[in-house]
């Protein structure tokens, strides 16, 4: 038996050969990154059933000098869950750490173990009447590890803040293989340094979440969506002013869509149609929640809507009649990635800039993706409310998809010039991972990037968490 095969089978028997994957077909899947732009080889897959396992995995690869990447539900989208090419990575899962260990509904915590998939999340805390607030589009297959491994935001980040904002503690297992209990269920705690923030968005690079206190809020008594056709961003930004003023904290989603979106998933999700009788070129829906009743929410939506005609923001409008149709605009809105992929190659950025520049970096971007490609097809959408933009480039009509996608750095760099020169950032919420590292270290500046390494190598100090990833090899 060779020292590697040996090797292998002291981690596997750490979980027991059920749980310890080596067959390639099997593992397949965990190797490729959600987009298909990373590809990697490992040469085991690791299923962890609890907080002590995963603890000796990390014990024994410090020992070692393994390199272990975490995976939670492997739908991010920088390729910071996909192992490295070398094939010598080994692949830990969260799946099975799986268990909601605790609902509080009078403190407003739920205690989660990292593998939990979020709309599980979102199930228990319903039980209990209340509400998680985070959403996205992969809430069916997404895990609360990787939610907090890049601070997710998701489409309610305007009213509730993002994954960051909505735990109050975690329980981690250091590279190390000691773990740190700070499941902490407290809104106010000044101990010293918040160690809590360092592991949240370090996509496993620092240590290895295993479970979560997460936030939980009251149920709205009362929701209301409205979808609303506009001429431009900048009456979109006048009409967010105005939804700011006039709602308050019971405005919870504010998002612009551009109309090509509209027309690919008209085009290409089942059920979905137009929701307004005639195009218009730029569009934004609108969700308010309120605390008290339907007709609070009711009756707030449609004095916007009244208040955008009358400033003469909004060309069209429609306020959804039935939860069913809250949720076919709702779905609209979350289609549009999936959208995009019958219309061949898709160059994407995640990036925010300040709310009130949107407008101008909306106009520069798209003026300049243009001399640089013409015919490309800017189908920019995002969560207005915080400036996050996801501005994807769709490949011109008839174009090489291959030769479209060789592009994608030239492109990118075009796009992230413009959000620098605005005060924006490159990775809005979907992190750094692989396909933003080199750039990371270009745009920070060094005694930002050097804070970053010391705080790495201060808890890592073997370099076995998820190599590769978020900041470059020295």
């Amino acid at each position: 038996m060779s020292d590697a095969s040996a090797l292998l089978d002291r981690f596997a028997a750490i979980v027991g050969d059920r749980h310890a994957v080596r067959d390639q077909q099997e593992i397949a899947p965990h190797l490729v990154e959600s987009r298909g732009l990373y590809r990697g080889a490992s040469p085991l897959l690791l299923k962890p059933g609890s907080t002590e396992e995963v603890s000796a995995i990390l014990a024994l690869a410090s020992e070692t000098g393994t390199p272990i990447v975490p995976q939670g539900g492997n739908t991010g989208h920088v390729g910071g869950q996909t192992p490295r090419e070398g094939g010598h990575d080994l692949i830990l899962s969260l799946e099975r750490l799986n268990r909601i260990r605790d609902v509080d509904p009078v403190a407003n915590i739920l205690v989660a173990e990292a593998g939990c998939i979020l709309d599980d999340v979102h199930r228990a805390a319903g039980d209990v009447g209340r509400l998680f607030p985070l959403s996205l589009a992969s809430q069916g297959s997404c895990r609360i590890g990787g939610n907090l491994s890049t601070n997710a935001g998701g489409t309610a980040v305007l009213a509730y803040g993002n994954m960051r904002q909505l735990c109050l503690g975690l329980e981690v297992v250091l590279p190390t293989g000691e773990i740190w209990n700070g499941l902490r269920r407290l809104k106010k705690d000044n101990t010293g340094y918040d160690l809590r923030d360092l592991f949240i968005g370090a996509e496993g690079t620092l240590g290895v979440i295993t479970a979560a206190v997460l936030k939980l809020f009251p149920q709205p008594k009362g929701h209301q969506v409205a979808f609303a056709g506009l001429k431009s961003p900048e009456a979109a930004l006048a009409l967010f002013d105005r939804a700011t003023q006039r709602c308050g904290a019971a405005l919870t989603g504010f998002e612009l869509m551009a109309r090509i979106g509209i027309d690919f998933t008209t085009r290409h999700i089942p059920r979905v149609r137009d929701p307004l009788p005639a195009p218009h070129d730029w569009y934004v829906l609108v969700d308010i929640s309120t605390s008290d009743s339907a007709e609070t929410a009711q009756a707030m939506i449609e004095a916007l809507m009244a208040d955008g005609y009358e400033a003469g923001l909004i060309e069209d409008a429609v306020i959804a009649g039935s939860i069913a149709q809250q949720q076919a605009l709702w779905h609209m809105r979350e289609s549009m990635s999936e959208a995009q992929k019958p219309e061949g190659g898709s160059i994407k950025h995640d990036v925010s800039v300040p709310v009130s520049h949107i407008p101008a970096f909306m106009e520069e971007a798209g003026r300049a993706v243009l001399a640089a490609m013409p015919g490309a097809r800017i189908c920019a959408f995002g969560h207005m409310g915080d400036g996050n933009i996801h501005y994807n480039i769709s490949q011109p009509v008839g174009a090489d998809k291959q030769a479209f996608l060789a592009r994608w750095r030239e492109i990118n760099a075009i796009v992230h010039a413009i959000v620098l020169a605005h005060g924006g950032s490159i990775s809005a919420e979907h992190g750094i991972g692989q396909l933003k590292r080199d750039e990371l270290a270009v745009i920070r500046d060094g005694i930002e990037i050097e804070l970053m390494r010391r705080v790495k190598q201060a808890f890592d100090p073997a370099g076995i968490m998820n190599p590769g990833k978020v900041l470059a090899a020295t």
